[in-house]
């Protein structure tokens, strides 16, 4: 529940203690729907973030900043010119929904001084940034609501300003026990459900968890609850709910941020959070990073999907040339079939569909029948068994080459693929592109100028619990430069048999616990991340060499200890991070 009316009374609430006071200093627009407001207060510089978007509609103070447009949008001129250099007089959560008040004091024209109000409605689709003048007037809208898009509601300069209407909900910080009793009653129902049509801002997830709290499962009913205690329960929970925390990213598997929380939620079964001082820092840190995968997956999606073609044509490819030495297993009947004819020549005659020749290459001896071609002589059929001997060792040799050529292409490009999916800039994605454009696997796009010469990425870095530095390569270059640049005595890792990163440990004497943490490293970063078990080989990088001509992050190795490790995302989360 990224921004329900829960969360935004906790960031309502945050905002208002943060920046009341404080100076409007700057205001920008950097996307279409989303301003940033720098707000001088309490001696620090605050960047306040309003933002409509449909798919990430919020209010939060960050700590990530954008870069506008050269022209500043109209809304963003009008803005400036009502609210900066004004004073913030209070931000407040509306009736416990999810529309957000902030005030701003400011001089006029005429040197009077005035109080703006900009309204942020967090309605998913329906979200907007609203400057309301003193007289409850629309001065204007980042998003125009005319007639033909609502007529119950009109969002335009110039009209009073409306709160959206009603859905006859209890405002959470003024319900008391009898009128949460009346209104549950009502609802019926499931009891997760029902907190939900009763209390405003409420999301399904909040309801959910408010039900937990309260000592009752979402999913028992109404009828069978005692309401009245129930009611009770929920009024001591909502005045209690403002003290509660800290703050929580709830985390995939893979690191990705799947849901942010104003505290730890009883309802959900154990998972992987990360907790935050304030909802600002919450909410940047789940919106930045989910926004720095999204604008990830859109630059590489061209890229996965050639390497998707790619990789089925390899193993189509493999596929026939094992069918054709499957076929070429029959080289050695064609063979001896052409010699046992040759050998009967002289009683076999023409037009016979079947030689009955004896097996001399059995030491039986028995009788065999040979298809014959009744179009041909004898010494022709011998001759056409000959043929296709040859064609077939021919083949077998050419199918070998070639499977071997398709299954080193193969495996490099699922080293590619694996690499992409732990691309996570664009420095590290642009590498990628160039591999695949010199292996011919992508074309090069046309580029206006000589391009700019961009220094190389770098290798992640972690710092084990005994205080070795650890570093992991993200691509193949980055494990080429990371191995053939490492001192002899240097512990290297890698996944047995499988793409995967370059791990290596810069110590001499490397104690077990590192190792393991090492081992933990190569497999969560290699094609194996999903197995129960994966086979890590860990040697000195003095038994690694390079063949020439093998493409980057290709090595052999010798003197390897292997170990069996089980990824795991909260062993790894527990490793210090020094440099992604």
């Amino acid at each position: 529940m990224p921004m329900d009316g829960v969360m935004l009374g906790f960031v309502a609430r945050e905002l208002d203690q943060t920046l009341r006071d404080g100076r409007v200093d700057r205001i920008l627009q950097p996307e279409k729907d989303e301003i940033h407001m720098l707000i001088r207060a309490q001696g620090a510089n605050h960047r306040l973030v309003l933002s409509a978007s449909p798919n990430a509609a919020r209010v939060h103070i960050s700590q990530h900043a954008k870069t506008g447009p050269m022209e500043p949008p109209m809304f963003c001129m009008l803005l400036r010119k009502h609210l900066c250099g004004g004073r913030v007089l209070g931000v407040r959560r509306i009736a416990g929904d999810r529309i957000l008040e902030l005030d701003v004091s400011n001089l006029n024209e005429m040197g009077d001084a005035v109080t703006r109000t900009l309204v942020v409605e967090i309605m998913g689709r329906y979200s907007n940034v609203i400057l309301r003048a003193e007289d409850g007037r629309i001065i204007d809208a980042i998003r125009h609501v005319g007639a033909d898009v609502s007529r119950v509601r009109q969002v335009l300069p110039g009209l009073p300003y409306a709160y959206p209407p009603s859905q006859g909900k209890l405002d959470p910080e003024c319900a008391d026990p009898a009128a949460i009793a009346s209104s549950l009653q009502a609802a019926g129902g499931k009891v997760g459900k029902a907190i939900g049509q009763t209390i405003a801002g409420f999301s399904p997830q909040a309801s959910r968890e408010a039900a937990v709290r309260i000592g009752l499962a979402p999913e028992s009913l109404v009828s069978e609850t005692d309401v009245s205690r129930a009611a009770q329960a929920l009024c001591t929970y909502l005045r209690e709910m403002p003290a509660l925390g800290p703050c929580v990213v709830v985390l995939t598997e893979d690191g990705a941020p799947a849901d942010v929380y104003p505290f730890a939620q009883m309802h959900l079964p154990s998972e992987t959070v990360r907790e935050y001082a304030t909802p600002s820092e919450a909410l940047d840190a789940y919106f930045d990073e989910r926004d720095r995968r999204d604008r990830m997956a859109q630059r590489s999606a061209s890229l996965a999907h050639a390497l998707k073609n790619h990789i089925e044509r390899c193993q189509k490819k493999i596929a026939i040339q094992n069918e054709a030495l499957d076929g070429a297993q029959r080289m050695e009947e064609y063979r001896q079939n052409g010699e046992l004819i040759q050998a009967n020549l002289y009683r076999l005659k023409k037009g016979e569909p079947f030689a009955e020749v004896e097996n001399y290459y059995d030491a039986a001896c028995p009788t065999v029948k040979i298809p014959m071609d009744v179009s041909l002589s004898p010494a022709q059929n011998a001759q056409r068994y000959f043929k296709l001997y040859q064609k077939a060792r021919g083949a077998r040799t050419l199918a070998a080459e070639q499977k071997q050529k398709a299954e080193q292409e193969l495996l490099y490009l699922e080293q590619m693929e694996d690499d992409l999916r732990k691309c996570s800039d664009a420095k590290g994605l642009s590498e990628l592109r160039e591999m695949l454009v010199a292996s011919g696997h992508i074309r090069q796009t046309a580029m206006r100028g000589k391009p700019r010469k961009e220094p190389p990425s770098l290798p992640m870095k972690y710092l084990s619990s005994d205080g070795i530095e650890i570093e992991v390569g993200k691509n193949a270059l980055q494990n080429d430069r990371l191995t053939m640049g490492a001192r002899g005595d240097e512990l290297w890792l890698h996944a047995q048999k499988m793409p995967g990163s370059h791990v290596l440990v810069h110590a001499q004497e490397v104690p077990e616990r590192t190792l393991m943490e090492a081992a933990l490293l190569a497999a969560y970063y290699s094609k194996g991340v999903r197995s129960a078990q994966v086979p890590i080989d860990a040697t000195l990088r003095r038994y690694i060499k390079k063949p020439g001509g093998s493409p980057a992050g290709f090595v052999i190795y010798t003197h390897q200890r292997t170990l069996y490790i089980t990824p795991s995302e909260s062993q790894l989360r527990k490793l210090r991070l020094i440099r992604a």
